[in-house]
């Protein structure tokens, strides 16, 4: 089997509950998404996707993404698809670096090759380790009273897990995460999620303030360094998503004691082949797991789902589903959610059904 055309669309997906909105001021109202489209010479067709979460989130940009990949794409035409391991070093040879580039491309070719040998995906990456994934929901910034109300009417809807967007004045995070967990009912689980926004100062100000109430600490400040300043005196489980850049900085996370978790994004690793590397050597090391993305719709989802259904239910935390957040649809066969659980779609490969025509003209086009 060989790689014989290769097409990328641009694909802007507004949110359903408009603009999403972080510490710092940080907002986007979109996900501005890559879908790569691989059809080799047998005539079958894998999918990807990459969507950031505008400029400011990750170390990935939606501009950058359409100027990569079509630098990348010529030289994978003719290469087979199931050489997942080949096909990724062939990508960093060719294009040093910006691993959210190469996203879209690697998990087209896991799509191809597990349609090619007709079997889910989630059999290529290890098996299903069960058939459906816990959800979480987010809090996102804003007043007191505001963040208050979405967790009732969130946990109202059947939902058991929040993660609360904090990072910003400390004094009033304190208040929001306070009135937060007063809302919702005891033994709802908390995540207090940063984003990378604090300095050490400022996040062990928070940690000491809110000592009684039971949550996650997620990613408070950008560097390992100064997370491990925090953990030093937290008395309270700490997960680690924008440190986790590679198997080097998860490895470094593990000898250094920095976190009992970790999150794992697709894009901000490179795509599949990285993601489910590092997934695996994280659970053996005993890191609980959460796998997802930056963003994205039904084909950017169903990789999420597959992921997180092949990763152990005993290390998994929970998962997200991103193609409920926007207005548009890209696919058909979505994977399904049911209450506060997502499962994965039917069929081979990824399992959705992707109908070009929902995708506009292609930006690029390589091959017959």
């Amino acid at each position: 089997m060989k790689i014989e055309t290769i097409k990328a669309y641009r694909v802007v997906q507004p949110f359903v509950d408009g603009p999403y909105r972080m510490s710092k001021g940080r907002v986007a109202d979109c996900f501005d998404a890559v879908i790569v489209a691989i059809t080799s010479d047998s005539g079958l067709t894998g999918w990807g996707e990459m969507a950031p979460l505008g400029n400011f989130y990750s170390a990935a940009f939606p501009a950058g993404t359409r100027a990569g990949v079509p630098e990348i794409a010529p030289h994978l035409i003719g290469q087979d698809p199931r050489g997942l391991a080949g096909i990724s070093r062939l990508m960093d040879t060719v294009f040093k670096g910006h691993p959210y580039i190469k996203s879209a491309l690697d998990m087209a070719c896991w799509d191809l090759a597990a349609r090619a040998a007709g079997v889910p995906l989630v059999t290529l990456l290890g098996g299903k380790e069960s058939d459906t994934a816990e959800l979480y929901k987010v809090v996102t910034h804003g007043t007191v009273d505001q963040m208050a109300a979405l967790a009732g009417r969130i946990v109202k809807d059947g939902f058991h897990r929040l993660q609360v967007k904090v990072g910003g004045n400390v004094h009033d995070d304190i208040e929001r995460v306070t009135a937060v967990a007063a809302s919702v009912p005891k033994g709802t689980v908390i995540f207090c999620d940063a984003n990378a926004g604090w300095t050490p100062y400022q996040a062990c100000r928070f940690a000491d303030a809110t000592r009684a109430i039971d949550y996650t600490f997620e990613q408070p400040c950008t560097t390992i360094d100064e997370n491990m300043s925090v953990r030093r005196m937290l008395d309270k489980p700490m997960v680690l998503d924008e440190s986790v850049t590679s198997l080097e900085a998860m490895l470094e996370i593990h000898r250094r004691g920095a976190a009992d978790g970790l999150t794992l994004k697709i894009s901000r690793l490179g795509g599949v082949t990285q993601t489910r590397l590092i997934r695996d050597v994280a659970v053996d090391l005993g890191f609980m797991i959460t796998v997802e993305d930056t963003g994205g719709a039904e084909i950017d989802t169903s990789a999420m789902a597959h992921l997180s259904l092949s990763t152990p239910e005993e290390r998994r935390l929970h998962a997200i589903a991103f193609h409920e957040w926007v207005t548009v649809r890209t696919a058909s066969n979505a994977p399904p959610v049911t209450g506060s659980r997502m499962g994965i779609p039917d069929g081979p490969g990824l399992g959705i059904d992707v109908d070009p025509g929902m995708l506009g003209k292609p930006f690029f086009e390589i091959g017959r």
